[in-house]
C-alpha cells in the first residue's frame, strides 16, 4: 500500500529523516537508500509517495519513496558536472592571500615551513571534500562538518575554497559557509601573528 506524507526533517550529511503521513500517526523513517530514481537531493518540506515496511527492530521505516512532482520546484535540484560560479569572496578570498603571504615574508619573519604546511592540509582537505562528496552521491557515511572546519582552520582552506567549486559541495550552505568563512579570518590572523615582531620574540627565547 502506499501512502503520501511530507519529509518532516532530513540530515542530508548523514542520508536519513523522517516522514509525516498525510494519515497521521508516527513520523516514518527513512534513508536515502529507500528512494526510487533519485534525480535529486531530498529536503524538509518536500511531498513523498511511499511504501511502508518493519525494520528487523519492529519500527516502521519507509521503501519506494518517490518525490512528487508538484513539488520539485522546492527541491534541491542535482547539478550538471564542471564547477560552481565563484561568488565574490571565493574569487578574490585566494589572491589576496597570496599578497598577504608575500607581504609576511617581505617584511616579517614567519616559519618557513608554513607555506608546506598550506600546501599539504590544502591537498588533504581538497581529497576529503571529494570523498564527501562521493559518499553524498551514493548515500554512505558522509565527513562530519566539523572535520573540514578544522582541517580548514589548520590551513586547509584553500583547497577547501577550490574543492566547493569544483565539487559543487558546501557551496551554497549558507550555515556551514559562515562557519567556513570564520575559519578562514582565523587562520589568516593566525599567520599575520605568526609575521609579526611578537611571535619572532617568542620563538628567540
Amino acid at each position: 500500500m502506499q501512502f503520501d506524507g511530507t519529509i518532516k526533517s532530513w540530515n542530508d550529511e548523514r542520508g536519513f529523516g523522517f516522514i509525516e503521513p498525510d494519515q497521521g500517526g508516527q513520523e516514518i523513517f527513512v534513508h536515502i537508500k529507500a528512494f526510487r530514481d533519485l534525480r535529486e537531493r531530498p529536503q524538509a518540506n518536500q511531498r513523498v509517495r511511499f511504501q511502508v515496511e518493519l525494520s528487523p527492530q519492529g519500527k516502521k521505516r519507509a521503501l519506494q519513496v518517490e518525490l512528487l512532482r508538484q513539488r520539485r520546484a522546492a527541491a534541491v535540484p542535482v547539478r550538471k558536472n564542471g564547477s560552481a560560479q565563484w561568488g565574490r569572496a571565493s574569487l578574490f578570498a585566494l589572491p589576496v592571500f597570496a599578497v598577504v603571504i608575500l607581504l609576511g615574508y617581505l617584511l616579517g619573519r614567519p616559519p618557513r615551513w608554513l607555506p608546506w604546511v598550506y600546501l599539504a592540509a590544502s591537498a588533504i582537505t581538497f581529497a576529503a571534500y571529494g570523498l564527501d562528496k562521493s559518499a553524498a552521491k551514493r548515500g554512505a557515511w558522509r565527513t562530519p562538518e566539523q572535520t573540514l572546519h578544522i582541517l580548514a582552520l589548520v590551513g586547509g582552506w584553500p583547497g577547501a575554497l577550490v574543492a566547493q567549486q569544483v565539487f559543487r559541495h558546501k557551496s551554497s550552505k549558507s550555515e556551514f559557509r559562515a562557519v567556513f568563512w570564520c575559519t578562514v579570518v582565523l587562520n589568516i590572523a593566525a599567520f599575520c601573528f605568526l609575521a609579526s615582531p611578537h611571535a619572532q620574540s617568542i620563538r628567540n627565547l
